[in-house]
């Protein structure tokens, strides 16, 4: 598997994991861990040959939001984000956000303006005005043109 986080130590043995596919959810206990190149072999409880293997393939492997890790000042967790309002300076509602992508070019988030596709817009200051995590609150200062994609 490929991890996606910044707590990789969490890959123990014993470790217990929510998995989520598209239709289907189960909770898995890591028995074995090694790395391999950039990613890391995992072996879970009860998954014992190669299909059993592929029926995770494309699901997402996760904590419950009690267990995670506190995140530090200034990072939010993909996840956390969705449903967050998302407004100008002003107040006005701009969209709600889908997700808090990783790419290479830098984090983005995904904004639902009601469009057909979400708006990415680069999670950087000064477009990133302010994150108000309490609140579930984005405010954006987006150059011009880029909400109306």
């Amino acid at each position: 598997m490929e991890p996606v986080t910044d707590f990789p130590e969490r890959f123990a043995p014993g470790a217990r994991f929510q998995w989520r596919g598209t239709n289907a959810e189960r909770e898995l206990e890591v028995v074995s861990v090694r790395p391999h190149a950039a990613r890391i072999l995992v072996r879970f409880d009860g998954i014992g040959d190669l299909d059993a293997a592929r029926a995770l393939a494309g699901g997402d492997l996760g904590v419950p939001d009690e267990e995670a890790v506190p995140p530090p000042e200034d990072f939010y967790y993909h996840h956390e984000v969705e449903g967050w309002r998302c407004e100008d300076a002003s107040g006005h509602l701009l969209g709600t956000a889908v997700s808090l992508e990783r790419t290479a070019g830098g984090a983005l988030l995904l904004v639902d303006t009601g469009r057909s596709e979400p708006v990415p817009v680069p999670f950087v200051s000064p477009i990133v005005v302010s994150v108000d995590r309490a609140a579930k609150r984005v405010v954006l200062d987006p150059p011009e043109g880029l909400m109306e994609l």
